[in-house]
């Protein structure tokens, strides 16, 4: 197939994508089973039920029951979850309010680019934006003046307007205030660190087409999970090994990183610790234009390859570093950046000192 193609030209030119096409490849061959991903699906719920992370609207999130009587070999049955996906609501964000500034789409001449710039310079976004808690902040001042303006506009509607020919007001309804997009990131690394740190059986494809956004016409939103057919399990003592690679990683402790991954059985022909370190950071911690050198992701890893040619990538963990590198590319996309490793350091902590390890 395509991916085994891939995988042979990557085997010639750009052998340090070999692995995670073996894992990919490994885990593709059951994408299309829907009772087995429907199966997948089941845990994943049940195991974010029980941790109190998914449930009504008063979770972190909502997974969908899937119907394991109904599903079959080529068919998924589940429940709906009524939302758009995460792209299309924070494009609806970014309109909504840079029309409240003034700011329309035809003012840039229909350069949604453009628009995006001036929605970040309005914003104050750099390479991080508001905190959760700023952004809140910000959310409770304009519901408060949007219930001023509703207000006033009832005043409006039950005495000037209603003389004939007289225009009423329009109410604002809560789809009108900003998304916290800083809750949004924190909220999808908790859940996933849960996944993988705890429960060992994670999604290891959340792309953003993957992520719903439920309840934004309520003023409630909170995010829909979908899409488990690349459902990954780990093992509980594979499970140990990456929390002690992340609380290294989190305290920045080049030894305890270097320690964690030969005992996850990393090899590379010189073992040489400075690329060990390097790599492990930009594949399950973080990456910016200083830890990358201005380069993208891609071209650096395959330096670093270069460097010291990888003899035995951790197979067990490939997923793991796709669902950091994904959760952190769309944080880079709203302007909130994460260290993976410090968001879920306090969840590999927790399990690390229930093992009686700390």
């Amino acid at each position: 197939g395509d991916v085994r193609t891939i995988k042979m030209f990557c085997e010639v030119a750009q052998p340090v994508h070999v692995a995670p096409l073996i894992e990919i490849e490994k885990q593709f061959m059951t994408e299309f089973d829907y009772v087995m991903e429907s199966q997948q699906l089941d845990k994943v719920r049940k195991n974010m039920m029980a941790a109190d992370i998914a449930g009504d609207a008063s979770k972190l999130c909502a997974i969908p029951k899937p119907h394991l009587d109904l599903c079959t070999k080529r068919i998924l049955v589940m429940d709906e979850l009524n939302g758009n996906k995460l792209v299309t609501e924070l494009k609806n964000d970014m309109n909504r309010q840079t029309e409240r500034m003034n700011h329309s789409l035809e003012k840039f001449g229909g350069d949604e680019e453009e628009m995006q710039k001036s929605f970040t310079k309005e914003f104050a976004l750099g390479e991080n934006g508001p905190t959760s808690d700023q952004y809140e902040t910000l959310i409770k001042l304009l519901d408060a003046k949007r219930r001023a303006v509703n207000a006033y506009a009832t005043l409006y509607n039950y005495s000037v307007g209603l003389i004939p020919g007289t225009k009423r007001k329009e109410y604002q309804d809560k789809s009108s205030l900003p998304i916290n997009h800083a809750k949004l990131i924190d909220d999808l690394l908790h859940i996933h660190g849960h996944q993988v740190l705890v429960d060992g059986v994670f999604n290891g494809d959340p792309h953003p087409g993957n992520i719903l956004l439920l309840g934004v016409e309520e003023g409630k939103p909170q995010l829909g999970l979908i899409d488990y057919g690349q459902v990954k399990t780990i093992s509980k003592e594979e499970r140990l090994v990456f929390c002690r690679l992340i609380l290294a990683l989190a305290d920045d402790d080049k030894d305890g990183v270097v320690k964690a991954l030969k005992e996850a059985g990393y090899k590379s022909q010189k073992m040489d610790e400075d690329i060990m370190y390097t790599y492990a950071r930009v594949a399950y911690d973080e990456d910016n234009e200083t830890l990358t050198q201005g380069k993208h992701i891609q071209l650096f890893m395959e330096e670093l390859h270069d460097s010291d040619p990888v003899e035995h990538l951790p197979q067990q963990y490939i997923l793991a570093s796709r669902v950091s590198i994904l959760l952190r590319g769309l944080g880079h996309a709203v302007h909130q950046s994460r260290s993976v490793a410090k968001a879920w350091r306090p969840i590999a902590e927790k399990v690390l000192r229930e093992e009686g390890e700390l």
